[in-house]
């Protein structure tokens, strides 16, 4: 899954083949574990924040997060250990996706005192969600080592249901810990204890309405209040109905953010909705003109072919070997050229 890779080393040994070479077994099995744990620690991340199934079953939560940190660990550490420019990487985007996937975790598991409680603790379970980049950043690259595709249109809906999966896991953690968190349990009984207090200092006047003794919470920003019937954002699950339901008809349905921070992601949350529409409609397109028209799945048009696919084609004919496709690829065009003759 290492980006800075150029052709791999045909020499590899496994676990080198595990992070550098695309087309072994190998590495495509570990990307499948690599998956799998993604899916699996999104889904708890999810479930943490549903009742009461995030008391009942906490001690579980916590060992799927344990068993997938383990995972993403080792791949960050091989990741960096065989990238051609460890420093490169380690500052590079998607270095930064690998570090934050596991650091949040870490940081918790440490259960700093500094830290519960605050506001740089829920940061830390947010950041968990960015995660999910690594799946996508796993199909793109894949997408981009591939040199022949039995089927591409097949390959673009995998990448097209990652990107929507990435879509929808992000805007619902967002939505529910910038808005949810503002009438969660915690934030109710905090607040209600908060402003009880208050009244034991300044009573309600006698004619005040029915319900005024209750904590209504507050838009930080704009200072508007919540009402009890406008509190949707109650778990990551029930955000997810909305951000699908945004996401397919560009609008909000029968849920929609008060805040200011909501309104926000729900704007950003309908121009991903519009981009994720587009994307779909060009697979659908495509695979119209093949099933009724008989086009061809390639590209006549497509791009000048990189030095890898060419060199890659070349052993695949055996025109080179693998260890002379390796050198080349390490040459400079300078020195392709003065080289050439010996092929």
């Amino acid at each position: 899954m290492n980006t800075s890779h150029q052709m791999a080393n045909p020499d590899a040994g496994l676990l080198e083949k595990i992070f550098t070479v695309p087309t072994s077994k190998a590495f495509t099995r570990w990307v499948g574990v690599i998956n799998f744990w993604i899916l699996i620690s999104c889904l708890s991340l999810a479930g943490e924040t549903v009742e009461p199934y995030a008391t009942e079953h906490a001690n579980t939560f916590k060992l799927i997060e344990y068993f997938a940190v383990f995972f993403f660990t080792i791949d960050y550490l091989g990741n960096l250990y065989f990238a051609k420019d460890r420093v490169k990487y380690f500052f590079s985007f998607w270095g930064l996706v690998d570090l934050i996937s596991i650091l949040p975790s870490y940081l918790m598991l440490m259960n700093l005192t500094a830290l519960q409680g605050s506001k740089v603790f829920r940061v830390l379970r947010v950041v968990r969600v960015l995660r999910v980049l690594k799946m996508a950043r796993i199909a793109l690259q894949a997408l981009q080592h591939k040199v022949e595709s039995s089927n591409p249109i097949l390959t673009n809906l995998k990448i097209y249901f990652i990107a929507l999966f990435s879509v929808i896991m992000i805007s619902s953690t967002l939505m529910y810990y910038v808005e949810g968190n503002l009438y969660s349990p915690e934030a109710m009984a905090k607040g209600q204890a908060a402003f009880d207090a208050e009244l034991k200092i300044n009573p309600l006047p006698a004619d005040a309405p029915p319900g005024a003794e209750k904590f209504v919470p507050v838009d930080p920003i704009s200072g508007n209040p919540i009402p009890e019937d406008k509190r949707f954002y109650t778990s990551i699950p029930a955000a997810m109905w909305w951000c699908i339901v945004t996401l397919t008809t560009t609008g909000y349905g029968d849920m929609f953010p008060l805040t200011f921070g909501g309104r926000l992601i729900a704007g950003i949350t309908m121009l991903f909705g519009l981009v994720l529409f587009g994307i779909l409609l060009n697979i659908v397109g495509k695979t119209i003109m093949v099933l009724l028209f008989g086009e061809s799945l390639t590209d006549d048009n497509s791009a000048p072919a990189t030095r890898e696919a060419i060199l890659k084609m070349m052993v695949q004919r055996q025109w080179i070997s693998e260890h002379r496709a390796y050198e080349l690829e390490l040459m400079s065009e300078e020195e392709i050229k003065k080289n050439c003759t010996n092929l």
